[in-house]
């Protein structure tokens, strides 16, 4: 892998997932754990990826260019406004 750039222009999707999926739990598919070197790796070819392939704009996510999104709190209001997460009576509690 002497190119890191061609790597991630030809990385199909599925792999990218299984990237993200170890770095995440911090294991492979088969259960085996990262090596801290292997984390720190899978994490920055992770990043990249989602910097170079990825249009995402949600909150702490890696944007077009390598920046993090990071949504004002307003911002956030108005993406979750009306959203109720989980309802409960006074008798259920």
């Amino acid at each position: 892998m002497n190119d890191i750039n061609k790597v991630i222009d030809e990385m199909p999707q599925e792999v990218y997932q299984r990237l993200l999926s170890a770095t995440e739990l911090g294991k492979w598919d088969d259960g085996t754990v990262l090596t801290e070197q292997q984390r720190e790796s899978t994490l920055q070819v992770v990043m990249l990826y989602q910097a170079r392939k990825l249009n995402q704009t949600g909150h702490f996510t890696i944007a077009a260019g390598g920046n993090i999104n990071e949504l004002s709190k307003t911002e956030l209001k108005k993406q979750f406004k009306g959203e109720a997460i989980a309802e409960f009576k006074e008798a259920d509690l």
